[in-house]
Parts: C-alpha cells; structure tokens; sequence
C-alpha cells in the first residue's frame, strides 16, 4: 500500500488513458474526440520505431481521416509530437505515410501541409549529415516531397495522384509554348528526384541476398511503390509534352530536353526492370516494362506508336494487412483479460472466468479481502499501466530533447556561420557606407562650388545687367548734356554777340558824347572868341550890343539845351555801364556753370569710360574664355567621335581577322574576279581617308569628311580580307598561302592605322600607305588567280584535264600516306583514351581518303568512256575543246576534291595534336563530301544512263557518304568520350549555387541556340553567293543564255 500511495505521490498529473472510453459526453465533440483517438493511435502505429513496412490498413485509416476532416490538421498535430530528428526509421517511415497522404489524401493536404516546407528542408539537411543508415535516404526523400510539394503548388491542376486526361494536360498548359516549355522542365526536375531515390535506395541494399523478404529489406522497399506510380505518369506526360513542343519548336532548340529525356529514360528503364525482379514486389505491384528504344521525338508519327506506362495494383483483399481495425475498448478487454489470466496462474482460479466483471455477479459470495485485493489488483494494474504510458512519454520526450537539442545545435552553427557572414557583409557594407560617405561629401562639395559658382555667375550677370543699366543711363546722360552743352554754348554765343552789340553801340555812344563834347568846346571857344571879339568891339558898337545880347541868349538857351542833353546821355551812359556789367557778372556765372558743367561732365565721361573698359575687358575675357573653352570642347568631342569611329572600326577589321581562323568560315569559297573589285574599291576608299585625314590635319574642324571614308574604310577592308580568305579556300596551295598571309598583313597595318588615330599623339604621323600596298599586293595576287580557262589554248585543256586528275590523286594518295604516319605516331606517343579516340578518328578518315581514291578512278574510267562514245572521229583534244565549259567544271571539281583532302589532313593532325576542335575535322569531311559530289554531277552530266561505269561511280559516291558519315559519328563519338572524361562534380555544390548555375546554363543554352541561328542563316547567305560567284566563273549565265 505504501508503495502504491508513493507511486500515486510521483505521479501527481498523471496522464490521461487515451484508449479508454469516456462515460459522459455527447453529440460532436464526443465523435471528434474518437475521431482524434483513432487518428492518434492509426498515426502511431503507421509511423513507429521498428524497421518494419508501415501496414496498409493503418496508412489507409489516416488517409480516410483526411477526407473525413477535409484536411491535415490531426495527422501534423500528431506527427508535431513526434521525435523525427532523433530516430532515422521514425523519419522514414513518416516520409512514407505523407507521400501516400498527397497522392491519395484529400486535396486541401497540400495546403495544410505547405507551412511546414522549411522545417521539411531543415529535416533532410539534418539527415544529409549522416552517410549511413537511413540518413542519405531521409535527406533524398525528405527533398522529394518537397519539391513534390513546389510542384504541385506550381500547376494546382494535376492532382496529388498525378492522374490526368489528355484534354487536362492540354488545360493544364494553355495551350501556350512557353508554358508547354516551363512545365516540360518542372517535369524533369520532379522525375530526377524520384529516380535519385529510386537508386539510393536500391544502392543502400545488398542485392546479393534476398533483401526483399525481411523486414528491414521491405521497409526501405514498401514507399517504393507510391514512386513507380508517380514516375508512371510523369514518363508518360514527358514524352506527350516532349512531341507537342517539338511540333512548335526547331529540332535544335530542344536538344538539351531530349538529352535530358534520354539519360532519365536508360535510368528509369533500369530501374523498373530490376523492381520487377524482387519478390516483394510481384505480390504487390505490376511494374510495366519501357519500350527498347526511347521514342524519336523528330518524327511527329512515331506519338501513335507511344504506349502510356501502366503500373495494375491488385486487390487489396489479399494484402495481408488489410484486415479491419479492431475497437479501441475491446484492445482494453483483451489485454485486461490477459492480466487475469496471469492472475489465476498465480492466486489460483476459486473463482469464475470473470472474477472483475461488476456488471453481473456469478451468484458467489466474496468476502471483505477478496474485494480489498480486487480492488488493489485493479489499483495496481492502472497504476502499472499509467507508470508504463508515463515511461514511454517520458522516453519519448527524452528522443524529442535530444532530436531538438540536436536541431538546435545545427542551427546554432548556422546562425554563427550567419553571424560571420553577417559580420563581413556587415564590414564589407561599412566599407561602402564610408566610400559612399566620401562619395556624398565630395559630391556636396562640388555641388557647393557648383552653387557658389553659379551664385557669382548670377551676381556677375546682375552686376553685368546694372553696370549695363548704368552706362545706358551715362549714356543718356552725356547725350542730354551734350545737348545742354549745345545750348550754352549757343545761349553765350548770342550772349557774346549782344555784349558786342552793348559795346559797340557803348563805343559808339562814347564816339558821339566826345564828338558833342568837342563840339560844345568849340562852341565854347566860339563863344568865348566872339565873346572877347564883342567885347572888344563894345566900344565899337552899341549898336551891335543888342544883337549881339539876342545872340548871346539863344546862344545861351543852345548851351542849356546842350548841358540837358549832355546830362541825359551820361545818365544814358550811366545805365548802360550798369547793364554791361550786369551783363558781365551773367556771362561770368555762366561762364563759372559752364566750366562746372564741363568737369563734371569730363569726370563722368572719364568714370563711364574706366567703367566700359573694365566692362569690355571683362565681357571680352569672358567671351574669349567661353569660345576657348567651347573650342576645346568642340575639339574633343570631335576627337572623342573620331576614337568611337576608328574603334569600330578597328573592332570590326579584328572581327575579320578573328573569322579568317575560325573553322566554321573554311567551308566558304569565292572567286578572284570578286576580290578584284573588293579590292579596286578598298584602294580608291584609302585614297579619299588619305586626302580626308590630311584635310583634318591641317584643319582640326573637318571632321565630317573623316568620319564616313573610316566607316567605309573599315567595311571593305573586312570585306576584302574575308573574300581573300574566301577565294584562298579554292585557291592552289602556294598562292593561297601568300594571299592568306597578305590578307592578315593588310588587316594588322589596318589595325595599327586605326589604332594610331586612336591616339592624340600619333595621329599626325597615321599614314595608311601600307594599307595600299598590302592592298595592291593582295590584287596582284588575285589577278594570278583570275580562272585562265579563256587563255588556255583550246587545244591544251585535254592535257589539263589530264594533269588536274592525276594531281587529285597524287594529293589524295598523299593524304593517305600523312593520315598513316600520324596513325603510327599516335600509337607510339598516346594512350588510354586519347590513343582510342585518334584511332578510331584517323580510322575512319583513311577509310574516306580510300572511298575518294576509289572514287577518282572511277570517274577516270566514265570520263575515258564518255570521251571515246563521243568523239567520233575527233581526237580527245578536240573533244574537251569543242566541251570546253563541261572541262572547266571538271578541272574545278577535282581541284576542289584535292584542296579537301588536304585540308582534311590538316585538321586531323591538329585534332591528334590537342591543337584542333572536332567540329572543324567534321567540317572538313563534309566539304569532302560535297567536293566529290560535285565531281560526281560533272562525271554525270555526259555519261550514259546505262553505263557500267556510272553505276560504279555511283557507288563510290556513295562509299564516300558513308565514309564522311563515319568520320562524323567516330569524331562526335570521340568528342563525347573526352566530354565524359572531363564531366564536372557537382556534389560540393550548395541549392542556391545550382540554381544559379541552372540559370546561367539556361541562359548560355539560350545565347547559343540564337548565336547558332545566326550562324545557320548567315552559312545559308554564304553558301548563296557561292553558288553565284561559282556560277559567275563557270559561266552558267552564258550557258542559260546560250
């Protein structure tokens, strides 16, 4: 008793019994709580600790609760309380039963379940840590329903289930390329992550016992079968979708999905036959077997011919596991009356077979001990059970802690891996924070000069705007005293001349008073003489007296009247000084305001005069300072446009070169009469840039004319080079190594005559008559080249025939030998994988220098024949000169087979070397094969349809298709094999960094199908004008004439 009251003491809540039935309760809550017990219990028995298959039944249980529910809640409310970061089979075993919930469960799974895709992500980098075990295998599984997941949340069409229509996949796309194309990759994406579980699994298993029998075995084998299902589908939509975009889309721009198509097919071929060969599977699953070979995505016909993949799942009445789920009370009941069992063996059976049934009485009576030790048999059986259910709690919180204790551990190395990174961001962004506080103090400083220039500026305007105000204002000034000036001086001038007048008429007043002085002094004297004289004749006559008294007063009243006259001409006189003077005084003052007038007015025009100097100073400063600085500019921006010009330029003549060395440009010919007229119209260009840059150089301003002769310049000199290069191609060995040579010469002198007006020092001394020479030389040599068939003697092109035909052999011979002394020096010096690749590739391309040389012979042996049917009684001279067009086409096709084989040698000695591409060797035996069909279709323009030597050239002709055809396939194969070889390692390489390279390898995918679009159009444009320029040389607009 005290040890069960010491248990119940440690036990102070203990924990409720899950599985028994609750005596009250009622309606919905009762059923939603046996609905959670059962779900709990399915759940716990579904995802366990022991390394065995999870039961059909119990995954079947959770899948109906999630219709039930119409959701997931219950099943992540119970797997939350799970330690699946402590137990590696717990973790496996949930991946299992999630899997099946998103392919059979209800739909709103996927919803419930997206919020906890991080911890899923966290989970498997957790498990990635663990190279043994079940660690690898949760980490890829855990990654699959993720991006199973994704994908889904993606195209919310496709079901869990992934069982869709033909019409829903159309649906499912829009009808739309891009979409087919997006969802074409998505698709492969989910099937890489199937198939990698696919072969984790089977590569963690010991395939040399029947693993598929014990428990172990079928539990990493059972979630197997939910991938066959889904890779069932995803195989079949991958191959629809795959002809649909191929209906849309160039063959070339979808070779990267049929690659990838490919690899996953061997890959998912093998797997379904080695899981259709394990005994658990058989009872299980039927797994469908691929086709032999994979569908041929370039022959729209061969969808009809595609059969869906379908994976049967027989009954599940014979699945050992299907039978039903017993109610939780009777477990109660049979482990109750299991105890009781072990009870009666040990106390003995007195009573009945139920002696703890209270709900009926067998009819016995029991004493007061029998029902104390009932009732402490039923204490102690619940306290056991509770103290077990208390146990494995607590070991299972214990799991949990340490799963999370580990969980914790991992993320704290990785927030202190995020810490550091955060710390040298975080200093890497201080440094910017500074340079870009440097930046903003700079550019505050200069915005504050700007302002404090433009603030003097604005005050040297207003200043320039009231000192011109100013002397608008001096100006109207010095008008307004000018006329004042004007006035004055005309007002002193009538003053002067009426001062004269008062002078004049002073003088003459002056004149009259003394005239009537003396006049009155001699009348005086008069008076007084003829006083003296009467006075001395009074005692003369008295008679006289009176007369003489009489004389005396009117003289006397004379003398009155004169004194009164007199006295009124001084007051006259008097008044007239007067006026003069004040006249004086005026003209005085007037003089003083003028002579004040005339300094002030010399003052301000001497001030307004410093003033407009300084002005005129400063605006012509100002003026000369703003044309310097607009000169300047202008100049170098002149220059600046010349530089961009000459750099185009440049760029495009280095374009030229770099195409003389690409092995792409080898397949293209030309003529020599076109080169002529490239180059004729190049020479008469650098002679209109030689006159243009010595106009610029006298004159800095001309520009203008410089700038289009360097454009045009820049365009035939490429063009000339790349026609040199062209007509080097179909040239003999020896001038088209010169012109080769000259063509490089002429573009380097023309790099290096750009690159000088480049450069402001060197400019003056840019001269382009290397350019001319090189030019002139690369004519020359074009005119050696011109075709002679007009200057052959008709009767010399027999003869030439002869040669032409003996030379193609000679050189073809002479390939053969080369390709044999390579092969021996391959052998001797390589080995591994180089020696089996130059072999096989110097091989194949003795086998086609054979097939040419069989070829040549033949055509001999029809050329003979049709020369001896059809010359009658005419030599066989006679007869190539009377066909001399048929002989020129055949002199230039056995030409064109030696320049082939050749070049052929050329580039399989380079490709041996370690010098060359593959593609240029698979260009050159492609040439091969042109150049011989030509020779073909020259042989066969004469020859009888019946001829035993037509049917043998024939079939040289083909010997030599399949010889180019076996170069081709030993030099791609090759090219695979040191691919393979060199295949990069992607394991070290994080999500993000994948992704990244995904994306810059979709984006180069996308860069190279354009740039080999390009290309395509541009050999077509090529291979046009060939034929033109052919045509041209053969004369086959004259035949069409003739």
């Amino acid at each position: 008793m005290d040890r069960v009251s010491s248990s119940m003491k440690q036990v102070s809540n203990p924990l409720p019994k899950v599985l028994s039935r609750r005596a009250g309760g009622g309606g919905l809550e009762a059923e939603r709580e046996s609905f959670e017990r059962a779900q709990t219990v399915s759940i716990n028995k579904a995802i366990n600790a022991q390394e065995v298959a999870v039961k059909e039944k119990h995954a079947r249980t959770c899948i109906l609760g999630t219709h039930h529910e119409k959701g997931a809640q219950t099943f992540w409310s119970v797997v939350n309380r799970l330690p699946l970061s402590g137990n590696a089979v717990l973790c496996w075993k949930f991946c299992h039963v999630f899997h099946k919930l998103l392919r059979d469960g209800h739909s709103n799974v996927l919803k419930d379940s997206v919020r906890y895709k991080n911890e899923l992500s966290d989970m498997s980098r957790m498990w990635g840590h663990l190279s043994e075990g079940y660690g690898q295998l949760c980490s890829i599984y855990l990654k699959l329903l993720r991006t199973k997941m994704e994908f889904h949340t993606k195209n919310p069409r496709f079901p869990g289930n992934l069982q869709m229509s033909d019409r829903q996949l159309d649906e499912a796309g829009e009808n739309d390329v891009n979409n087919f194309f997006q969802l074409t990759v998505e698709m492969f994406d989910y099937l890489e992550c199937e198939l990698n579980l696919f072969q984790t699994v089977f590569s963690s298993l010991d395939m040399s016992r029947s693993v598929s029998v014990t428990a172990a075995g079928q539990c990493r084998l059972a979630p197997l079968i939910q991938v066959i299902l889904d890779c069932s589908h995803l195989y079949d939509y991958t191959v629809k979708l795959l002809f649909k975009l191929h209906s849309c889309l160039p063959a070339d721009t979808l070779q990267g999905h049929r690659d990838r198509f490919l690899e996953q097919f061997r890959k998912l071929k093998d797997l379904f036959y080695r899981s259709s060969n394990l005994q658990y599977f058989k009872r299980l699953i039927q797994i469908p077997q691929l086709p032999e070979n994979p569908p041929n995505f370039l022959r729209a016909s061969a969808l009809s011919e595609h059969i869906s993949p379908v994976v049967v799942i027989p009954a599940e009445a014979s699945s050992p596991d299907s039978e039903p789920i017993t109610d939780l009370v009777e477990m109660d009941t049979a482990s109750q009356s299991l105890f009781d069992n072990k009870f009666d063996d040990i106390f003995g059976s007195s009573f009945s077979s139920d002696p703890f049934n209270f709900n009926s009485q067998n009819g016995m009576n029991k004493d007061d001990k029998d029902r104390l030790i009932e009732q402490l048999y039923g204490e102690i059986a619940a306290l056991k059970e509770e103290l077990e259910n208390f146990k494995a709690e607590s070991a299972r919180g214990a799991v949990q802690l340490r799963g999370r204790a580990s969980e914790l551990e991992a993320e704290l190395a990785e927030q202190r891996h995020l810490k550091q990174q955060a710390q040298d961001e975080s200093e890497f962004l201080r440094a910017e924070l500074e340079e870009l506080k440097k930046q903003r103090e700079d550019t505050e400083k200069a915005q504050r000069s700007l302002t404090e220039i433009e603030r003097r500026a604005q005050a040297n305007e207003q200043r320039y705007s009231k000192l011109k105000e100013k002397y608008s204002e001096l100006v109207q000034n010095h008008a307004d005293l000018l006329r004042k000036n004007a006035e004055v001086t005309k007002q002193v001038t009538v003053a002067r001349q009426a001062q004269g007048d008062v002078e004049r008429e002073k003088k003459e007043l002056e004149d009259s008073f003394q005239r009537v002085s003396e006049q009155a002094q001699r009348k005086s004297q008069e008076q007084a003489e003829v006083l003296d004289t009467l006075k001395r004749e009074l005692a003369a006559s008295r008679q006289e007296l009176q007369v003489l008294q009489g004389t005396l007063e009117s003289s006397t009243q004379a003398g009155a009247e004169q004194s009164t006259r007199i006295a009124g001409l001084e007051q006259e006189r008097d008044s007239l000084s007067q006026a003069a003077e004040r006249h004086g005084e005026e003209m005085a003052a007037l003089r003083a305001e003028l002579q004040q007038l005339r300094d002030t007015l010399s003052h301000e025009q001497e001030s307004s005069k410093m003033e407009l100097e300084k002005l005129q100073t400063q605006l012509r400063d100002k003026q000369e300072s703003g044309e310097q600085v607009l000169q300047r500019r202008l100049a170098e921006e002149q220059f600046a446009l010349l530089q961009g010009t000459a750099r185009e330029a440049e760029r495009m003549v280095q374009d030229a070169l770099g195409r003389l060395e690409d092995p792409a440009h080898i397949g293209c010919t030309g003529s020599a009469d076109c080169l002529l007229s490239r180059t004729l119209a190049a020479s008469e260009c650098v002679e209109r840039l030689r006159d243009a840059h010595g106009k610029y150089l006298s004159n800095r301003a001309a520009v203008g004319s410089l700038l289009p002769c360097l454009a045009l310049f820049a365009h035939l000199v490429s063009d000339t080079l790349l026609q040199g290069s062209a007509t080097s191609h179909v040239a003999p060995m020896e001038p088209a190594d010169r012109l080769l040579e000259m063509c490089k010469q002429c573009g380097s002198e023309a790099v290096s005559y750009l690159s000088a007006l480049q450069d402001p020092g060197m400019v003056e001394g840019a001269d382009c008559s290397l350019v001319m020479t090189c030019l002139g030389r690369i004519s020359a040599i074009g005119e050696e080249l011109r075709p002679r068939g007009l200057d052959v003697k008709q009767e010399e092109l027999g003869d030439l025939v002869d040669k032409e035909m003996a030379a193609t052999a000679a050189a073809i011979e002479t390939a053969a030998a080369r390709i044999e002394e390579m092969l021996s020096k391959a052998r001797a010096g390589d080995t591994g994988v180089k020696l089996e690749v130059n072999e096989r590739i110097l091989g194949s391309c003795t086998g086609l220098m054979q097939a040419i040389h069989v070829l040549v012979l033949a055509s001999k042996d029809l050329q003979r024949e049709i020369v001896e049917s059809g010359r009658g009684a005419a030599s066989p001279k006679e007869f190539y000169a009377k066909n001399s067009r048929w002989t020129e086409g055949l002199i230039s096709a056995s030409k064109a087979v030696g320049w082939g084989a050749t070049v052929m040698v050329d580039a399989a000695d380079l490709v041996v070397q370690g010098k060359g591409t593959f593609e240029e060797l698979m260009v050159c035996s492609r040439e091969i094969a042109a150049s011989t069909a030509q020779l073909v279709a020259a042989s066969k323009v004469k020859a009888d349809k019946d001829s035993a030597n037509l049917c043998k050239l024939q079939q040289a002709s083909r010997g030599v298709n399949q010889a180019t055809a076996g170069v081709v396939a030993s030099t791609k194969a090759g090219k695979s094999q040191v691919e393979e070889k060199d295949s990069m390692d992607f394991s070290s390489m994080t999500l993000t960094q994948i992704k990244r390279q995904e994306m810059d390898s979709q984006v180069r995918v996308l860069e190279l199908e354009n740039q080999l679009q390009k290309e395509r159009q541009k050999l077509g444009e090529l291979r046009k004008k060939h034929y033109e320029l052919a045509g041209v040389a053969e004369g086959w607009e004259e035949d069409a004439a003739d």
